[in-house]
């Protein structure tokens, strides 16, 4: 099961995706599935429909949590060691962009790189579980690409700035609930280019430890968004650059870079 967030133009809607690649319809569903029963209204809407657009497939009413240096090749390639325990940041749920929302450039940093990463979504209040109980937690997965302004990174001695812009965490394009996320493979491209190419299994910390770590030190809330780190290949990307994450059995999140003059 696929599950989006669109519009046609009106309020946002939530809907099954179901067909095959390039003929698929939008199932529109009452509600919002992360807190009501996924029921079917009736009506249909073709993807491809020029009035239909793909919107962020949630918007954390709390709070993005992001995960740091969680593959050891990534850590290598930025000089860092492996962390002895998971490395956490907060993003803002105004960095939230969704599928072909275009990434702004910050007009304060000159090195903005990408970071093509699995994303859990959050189902249930969550504290202090226990890594056999995390995913029962979890509604579903999907993609997400944690936009770091690299020069601040360094220059900063914290990340909110580096990794909290607006518009630096596109996700999408949809979430996969109950999806079996140990050995996925994890991709970025830019202009086609392929840039990323590992596999959730060579995480440090898995998904279900992660989000039992971050229980213990926050309370997870519906709708709350961990990226769980990002492999090796990260890069620089610059004005119209086009910039896909793809997570295997979830799907492909484009976003186009832009800079404002």
């Amino acid at each position: 099961m696929r599950i989006a967030r669109f519009t046609t133009g009106s309020d946002p809607r939530f809907a099954l995706i179901e067909g095959e690649p390039g003929s698929e319809e939008l199932v529109v569903i009452t509600g919002d599935p992360i807190y009501t029963p996924v029921q079917p209204t009736g009506e249909r809407v073709r993807l491809d429909d020029d009035a239909v657009r793909l919107l962020a497939p949630v918007i954390p009413r709390s709070k993005i949590v992001g995960v740091g240096r969680n593959y050891a090749d990534h850590a290598t390639e930025m000089g860092n060691e492996v962390p002895a325990q998971p490395m956490l940041f907060l993003k803002p749920n105004t960095a939230i962009i969704g599928p072909d929302d275009p990434i702004v450039l910050p007009d304060w940093s000159d090195e903005v790189s990408y970071e093509a990463e699995l994303a859990i979504v959050i189902g249930k209040v969550t504290k202090d579980v226990t890594p056999d109980r995390a995913l029962a937690h979890v509604f579903g997965f999907t993609v997400a690409n944690d936009v770091t302004a690299r020069d601040i990174q360094r220059s900063d001695s914290q990340w909110a700035r580096a990794k909290g812009f607006d518009g630096s965490c596109p996700i999408g394009p949809w979430i996969v609930p109950g999806l079996e996320v140990d050995d996925l493979a994890v991709r970025s491209r830019v202009n086609g280019e392929t840039r990323q190419d590992s596999r959730t299994s060579l995480m440090v910390f898995d998904a279900a430890f992660l989000v039992s770590y971050i229980s213990e030190v926050f309370t997870l809330l519906p709708g709350d968004v961990i990226l769980t780190g990002t492999p090796a290949g990260v890069g620089t990307i610059v004005e119209r650059d086009v910039v896909e994450c793809e997570v295997e059995e979830i799907g492909t999140l484009r976003n186009p870079v832009l800079r404002r003059h």
